[in-house]
């Protein structure tokens, strides 16, 4: 954390901070920028959280999620605050096409500019820079932060659990980038006032009815197979979007299903949203779909989950994804041709 003692210095003095984090925030987005939020409100700062997109439907109980500013329902509102903003905090991203349209924005202000991330090969579009890879997730580096800066009397309950939230979502429930280290973190903030049950709740067993539905559709109708290269892929076309009246959200966690099955290794969610195709990887072991993303889709991410997209037909889609992924896939099963 070379940056930390400036940005320490920074926040002796009231700023206007903007928080912005990426397209179709997860669980880590918006738990690291709610909880960066609670900590900065409680120095002093006027702050507000912009993010490009919707965040689903089962994330919305957190503490002041309803003050988020959606860009693409007040794009006006969001270019006014980072008009005036001098700091702006870039969260759970580090390439400013994750933010769409304000990725021009931010270049061209004269704000100060801080990234708080956890992915690799970050752009140099920021003045101050808090990157890990080996963090499980941008939450874990939030908490770092706030104790490293001497302020673990700021982390109450509700930032706890935003926190925890985003630790809880971008380790799979602790199934990955688990370590010694983030399991002792997590349950420091089961001591700072999280209810564990509730958020497993809120999280993981609200889920309104269409979401069952969606799912048993998905693995039923829209799962694809391929044995030889230990792969698996679901994909969902702009009809199957009508039919379910598919939002933000509703399709979070299918891909996930598939590594479920013994002998899946790769596992893909391609899905039309209004013309342009995102992929959604999810990988075990030291299989690397974040090549597989940076490649070949326009995309990255971590190295046993990552996304892209392209703008393409999902015919194509699907068919280039069959094309690049023997580079990636374990070594196809060879049979005994000889008798």
């Amino acid at each position: 954390m070379e940056d930390l003692p400036r940005i320490k210095s920074i926040l002796t003095q009231p700023q206007n901070v903007v928080i912005l984090s990426h397209r179709n925030p997860d669980g880590d987005a918006i738990g690291s920028s709610l909880g960066w939020l609670h900590y900065l409100i409680q120095k002093g700062h006027k702050v507000h959280i912009i993010f490009p997109s919707e965040y689903p439907i089962n994330f919305s109980w957190m503490p002041l999620a309803d003050e988020i500013i959606i860009y693409d329902l007040r794009p006006e509102r969001a270019k006014e605050l980072l008009a005036v903003a001098s700091l702006i905090c870039c969260l759970d991203f580090n390439a400013l096409d994750r933010i769409d349209k304000m990725g021009e924005l931010v270049r061209n202000s004269t704000a100060t500019k801080l990234m708080i991330d956890h992915h690799i090969d970050p752009e140099p579009f920021v003045d101050l820079m808090i990157s890990d890879p080996q963090s499980s997730a941008t939450s874990e580096l939030i908490l770092d932060m706030i104790i490293a800066m001497g302020d673990e009397k700021y982390i109450h309950a509700g930032l706890a659990e935003c926190l925890y939230t985003g630790i809880l979502t971008d380790t799979g429930s602790f199934a990955h980038a688990v370590s010694p280290s983030i399991l002792r973190k997590a349950a420091r903030l089961l001591e700072l006032g999280v209810d564990n049950e509730k958020l497993q709740i809120y999280l993981f067993r609200s889920l309104p009815e269409k979401h069952l539905r969606l799912l048993g559709f998905s693995l039923y109708h829209r799962m694809e197979l391929m044995p030889d290269l230990q792969s698996g892929l679901i994909y969902l076309s702009k009809e199957d979007y009508a039919k379910f009246t598919i939002i933000r959200g509703d399709t979070e966690g299918i891909v996930n299903y598939l590594l479920m099955l013994k002998d899946v290794q790769i596992a893909a969610l391609i899905t039309d949203q209004n013309g342009i195709i995102k992929f959604s990887f999810r990988s075990k072991g030291d299989i690397s779909v974040q090549a597989l993303a940076r490649e070949n889709f326009n995309g990255g991410g971590h190295l046993n989950a990552s996304g892209g997209y392209q703008h393409t037909s999902l015919k194509d889609a699907i068919e280039k994804f069959k094309r690049v992924l023997p580079k990636y896939a374990p070594q196809p099963i060879l049979t005994n041709i000889l008798n």
